[in-house]
């Protein structure tokens, strides 16, 4: 187990323009969800969501239900940001050689190669990709940590083509020609050891809004609408300066 893997009027418009000007900036800043679902029968489940800051990435990742030991030892399960490809899970169909088992080489057309590793600690970049000492580990584990982004993975994030897979299957619910079969990765380690068990696309959700909402007075709500906030602000002045107008003529007139 301790092998390493290589695995007012003006007023008013001033401030329109303040709102409306910033959301070119705020649309950089993104939440990414997937709901993890099972591949090669693996009867796992999981959920993933990345918040993207700038060039920072805020990764959450939950999954339960995956194999729980491997060679007497919490089983190390390696889990990546694919792109570049398709971004969509492979199917059954995806099995070229019929062992029952679509491994990490026959899912690549789909989900494509790794573009960040989802690593518990240190290094997210692919050549970590099959690290077994930065490897979640057992059935149930989270990981929640903060990365920068790299350009492959923003890219993919968003074309809509970033996908997630955790590898790692339970070798007694394969047929006898996978249990047998050596992985496709790395030959001196079972099939079973790398093959995708969980995979789902990361697709854009609600826009996310900056830090420090409060203190500017504009309420911190995920997915507002900057157009709405600007013609609101704008609507208030407008009744603002109206108002004072109103006053000023009433004085006149006194």
């Amino acid at each position: 187990m301790n092998k390493t893997l290589r695995f007012m009027a003006v007023p008013t418009l001033a401030l329109g323009a303040l709102a409306l000007s910033g959301s070119p900036a705020m649309a950089a800043d993104q939440s990414y969800q997937t709901t993890l679902k099972q591949l090669n029968g693996s009867s796992a489940s999981g959920t993933v969501t990345v918040d993207v800051t700038g060039n920072q990435a805020h990764v959450v990742l939950k999954v339960s239900g995956l194999a729980p030991t491997f060679m007497d030892a919490p089983y190390p399960h390696v889990q990546h940001i694919h792109g570049g490809a398709q971004g969509v899970c492979p199917t059954p169909a995806a099995d070229g050689n019929g062992d029952g088992v679509v491994n990490t080489t026959e899912g690549a057309p789909s989900y494509g190669g790794i573009v960040t590793t989802l690593s518990t600690s240190g290094d997210t970049s692919p050549a970590a990709g099959l690290d077994l000492k930065v490897a979640g580990q057992g059935a149930a584990y989270t990981i929640d940590r903060t990365f920068e982004l790299n350009a492959e993975t923003k890219a993919a994030l968003e074309a809509g083509t970033a996908v997630v897979v955790v590898h790692g299957l339970d070798p007694a619910t394969l047929s006898p020609a996978a249990q047998a079969a050596k992985s496709d990765l790395v030959p001196e380690l079972p099939l079973a050891a790398t093959s995708p068990a969980l995979c789902g696309t990361l697709t854009a959700g609600q826009m996310k809004m900056p830090a420090g909402g409060a203190a500017t007075g504009v309420p911190q709500e995920t997915g507002t609408d900057t157009g709405a906030l600007a013609l609101g602000g704008g609507l208030a002045l407008v009744a603002l300066a109206g108002g004072a107008y109103v006053v000023r003529r009433r004085n006149a007139a006194a």
